[in-house]
């Protein structure tokens, strides 16, 4: 169950081709990664091109977890770009590959997202999910604590609005 984990990958070809491959997988098998299947390859890359520029331009640091040799889970570093806001950080897109899921590669990309962003001064960490997912459950086995809704904020279909879940993680310590 082992991962490796590499922090600011150089986003080769390579390497931009396996995260919107798992980015479509992961969205195609109901995951909340900006999409509601079906979703395409070409679909994902009109978000994931400016997703890519603000990780190789900056601000945002990606997070990329393998088994093996195999991209497995990935996470986003996404900068609040404000300055009231620099003491905290915004996770975005997080995934694992759906035929890993279950394998608890999920709660070891969020460990190590919490570690690293201890280690670059974050005082909290920031998710937002989709309701209906059981994600709200998953992220509060982590420490994370719902922090508001936006009701109905996601029209995943017609008729079907869903709340998105502000969630947190405090990392400052505990005195």
């Amino acid at each position: 169950m082992s991962l490796r984990f590499v922090l600011d990958p150089d986003l080769t070809p390579q390497l931009r081709a396996e995260i919107v491959a798992l980015w479509a997988d992961a969205s195609n098998a109901g995951g909340a990664v900006g999409f509601v299947p079906p979703v395409t390859v070409a679909d994902v890359h009109v978000l994931a091109d400016p997703t890519f520029a603000g990780i190789t331009d900056g601000p945002d640091r990606l997070l990329v977890g393998y088994s093996g040799d195999r991209l497995v889970a990935l996470l986003i570093f996404s900068d609040n770009r404000f300055p009231l806001k620099a003491h905290w950080c915004v996770l975005k897109r997080v995934m694992v590959r759906p035929d890993a899921q279950g394998s608890g590669y999920g709660s070891a990309l969020m460990a190590e997202a919490a570690r690293l962003g201890r280690r670059f001064g974050h005082e909290a960490l920031h998710v937002t999910v989709r309701d209906g997912l059981g994600l709200d459950t998953f992220y509060a086995r982590l420490g994370y604590r719902e922090i508001g809704r936006l009701p109905g904020a996601l029209r995943v279909a017609p008729g079907d609005d869903r709340d998105e879940i502000l969630m947190w993680l405090d990392l400052t310590p505990v005195a």
